[in-house]
């Protein structure tokens, strides 16, 4: 399905509510694989697509690399969703979900970090040339 910026952007917003549900249900200090399946869940709960541990695949003028690379959640096939439970985000979390965005051609990514008292603060949306290029 092709998106508008709107319909990515509306849909972002709706992913950040289920992170708040999840956070507000956990409330911070557990693992980030246990925010990653409670927040699978709860995006499937409200009837949204949801691939888990995607694999990103790497390729190097023409050499396809073996590699484990794998993004957390990717919802709607459309916005790719990087999960932290730590203390500080670092440049390199961001980063890393820009080029999994890049890789996969994925107009938003959100990395969402749930060691925080409030998600919305800590909570990091990125777009890129993909988005600029989607219909208003």
């Amino acid at each position: 399905m092709n998106y508008t910026k709107k319909e990515i952007t509306d849909l972002s917003y709706k992913i950040i509510g289920c992170a708040i549900e999840v956070h507000k249900e956990l409330g911070p200090g557990l693992l980030e694989s246990v925010y990653e399946k409670c927040l699978k869940y709860e995006l499937e709960l409200n009837g949204f697509d949801v691939k888990q541990q995607v694999k990103v695949p790497v390729e190097y003028k023409g050499l396809a690399l073996n590699t484990e690379l794998r993004l957390d959640l990717l919802v709607n096939d459309a916005i790719i969703v990087e999960l932290k439970a730590i203390e500080h985000i670092l440049p390199v979390h961001e980063a890393q979900l820009l080029t999994y965005m890049k890789l996969l051609e994925k107009p938003q990514g959100l990395l969402i970090n749930f060691y925080t008292d409030n998600i919305t603060k800590s909570m990091k949306p990125f777009v890129n040339d993909f988005f600029k290029l989607l219909d208003d």
